[in-house]
């Protein structure tokens, strides 16, 4: 998987320098969610919006709208019919490729208008801390001979959590009922109550629950362990999960946490947005977020963007393809 570091801004040394703008908001901005109350996006997206306002980066508020019909349709359609309004900004993940290709809407990332990515997302695989299925190996190895197979929570069909769900089933023989929920929120909440046996939630949405002892953390599909040493429950930290590949499962997976505008805004309106983001990974609120919700942080904006966005697109489609969730 690629190698992310953190990109200093300009303003490093002074977080609320105000450069002079040819364009400024001068009416509440939207940033839109695409999945319910809940799940990780909405979180970022009301932090965001408590940092903003709180270390004053814009004059005007930012309201959050959850847009999660259609598995997240609603948010891409609502974006791409708002060309040339710099007032809504999408908070976008891997969604943008999945989507289209899942349900064939007639959506492109491309035609909306990048701003920044700023934060990469982990997946960890989490059971129920009432089963007696402590490492990954007892979980597969009861997951071969389980019958009926054992429900597997997710966020939408055809997405990451379902991807990463037919792969755990291609890489290990085991068979599992995926069941697709609204949010992550949703799906942690299913697994609490033992609706599911098992999910893939990223770390922010199974964090509460977590720390409250009702799930257990067996993996982190990553190459890497988390970083954060701080201890979450009263016996582990993020950086006390195994990746998968050291328990015998070899898979990685990051999603993208960026920014969009439409398409058709100008050059000074996404310069205004970027430099609100980039000041935005500066806030102790931003850090103390990536942090509590053992996100990767990362800044990218520009020709640099495009080209994760590129290589992110084709990296996702292929997961589908291999997946058999879409035709080459």
């Amino acid at each position: 998987m690629r190698t992310f570091k953190m990109k200093a801004g300009a303003c490093a040394a002074l977080l609320f320098c105000a450069p002079a703008f040819a364009w400024e908001p001068t009416k509440p901005v939207e940033i839109v969610v695409a999945a319910g109350a809940g799940g990780a996006s909405d979180q970022m997206a009301r932090m965001m919006q408590a940092a903003i306002q709180k270390n004053k980066l814009m004059s005007q508020p930012m309201v959050v709208s959850l847009k999660g019909g259609a598995s997240g349709g609603e948010a891409l359609m609502y974006m791409k019919s708002s060309e040339g309004d710099p007032n809504k900004v999408l908070i976008a993940y891997s969604l943008i490729y999945m989507l289209p290709l899942a349900a064939k809407i007639p959506f492109n990332w491309r035609e909306l208008t990048p701003v920044s990515v700023i934060a990469m997302d982990q997946f960890v695989l989490w059971d129920n801390t009432t089963l007696p299925y402590k490492s990954v190996k007892e979980f597969i190895a009861a997951a071969k001979t389980a019958n009926p197979p054992f429900k597997m929570g997710g966020t939408g069909s055809k997405r990451e959590d379902h991807v990463l769900t037919v792969f755990m089933e291609k890489k290990t023989g085991a068979k599992f009922a995926y069941l697709p929920y609204k949010s992550g929120g949703e799906a942690a909440t299913q697994l609490v109550g033992n609706h599911t046996a098992a999910n893939v939630n990223n770390p922010s949405e199974n964090l509460e629950v977590w720390r409250a002892g009702q799930v257990r953390a067996l993996c982190v599909f990553d190459k890497e362990r988390i970083a954060y040493k701080t201890k979450v429950t009263d016996t582990m930290s993020w950086s006390d999960i195994p990746t998968c590949k050291e328990e015998g499962l070899d898979m990685q997976y990051l999603m993208l946490r960026a920014m969009f505008l439409p398409g058709k805004v100008t050059p000074e309106q996404t310069a205004f947005y970027v430099d609100l983001f980039r000041k935005l990974t500066q806030t102790p609120e931003y850090k103390e977020y990536m942090e509590k919700q053992a996100l990767k942080p990362v800044f990218l904006t520009g020709k640099e963007m495009l080209s994760f966005l590129e290589e992110d697109d084709a990296l996702n489609k292929n997961l589908m393809i291999e997946a058999d969730f879409v035709e080459k």
